[in-house]
């Protein structure tokens, strides 16, 4: 099937891919748009999990302020090099984080850092509540990982989903990142503050 021009630069637009990345991914999924998305996530997880052990040592500290003044945002975005840490492609993603972390509140950068205790006790609370419903004990254990799940959503910065494009969580942003940029990026830290609150 004849992959046109327009389709190319379609996904392009979309994704952020390279031209020749859409095109194939298009040839490899006969022309269909959203297997072509998918195609691309693949290949960036896919790069995101060979460079994972690169030293990413670089990067920038990134800010934002809402509207008004009232909440505001600390990132820290590394990467492997200087070269680019100072591109502006890796700045607006720093920016679009630093955005994520004020709209959305998290409390976690990722699943491995929430607290051991608090996660029990999120456990034990999502077991009694189906048991309270009347669940058997195994039936409970399932539905208690479901609604963890949602838990993680929620706290867990990577496990959200992007502000700019809900179709996509930021650790596909990132992975879409690394693939393009061809280095190894990860969120180290972040701290929100909110007027009038002492942090803790």
């Amino acid at each position: 099937m004849a992959i046109t021009a327009e389709a190319v630069k379609a996904l392009r637009e979309k994704t952020g891919a390279g031209m020749m990345d859409c095109k194939k991914a298009l040839q490899e999924s006969n022309g269909d748009f959203d297997k072509a998305i998918d195609y691309l996530r693949k290949k960036g997880a896919s790069i995101a999990q060979k460079r994972s052990d690169k030293a990413a040592n670089q990067g920038v500290i990134e800010s934002y302020i809402h509207t008004g003044g009232r909440v505001g945002t600390l990132i820290e975005l590394n990467c492997e090099t200087d070269f680019v840490a100072k591109t502006d492609d890796f700045k607006r993603l720093a920016k679009d984080i630093a955005m994520q972390v004020a709209a959305m509140n998290p409390r976690y950068v990722s699943r491995e850092d929430v607290d051991k205790t608090e996660l029990e006790k999120e456990i034990e609370i999502y077991k009694t509540q189906a048991k309270n419903d009347g669940k058997p004990d195994n039936i409970a254990e399932k539905i208690a990982e479901g609604r963890l799940e949602k838990y993680y959503q929620e706290v867990c910065l990577l496990e959200q989903s992007f502000i700019k494009d809900s179709s996509k969580t930021v650790k596909d942003l990132l992975n879409e990142a690394t693939a393009k940029i061809g280095e190894n990026i990860r969120i180290s830290r972040f701290q929100t503050f909110h007027l009038g609150e002492n942090s803790k």
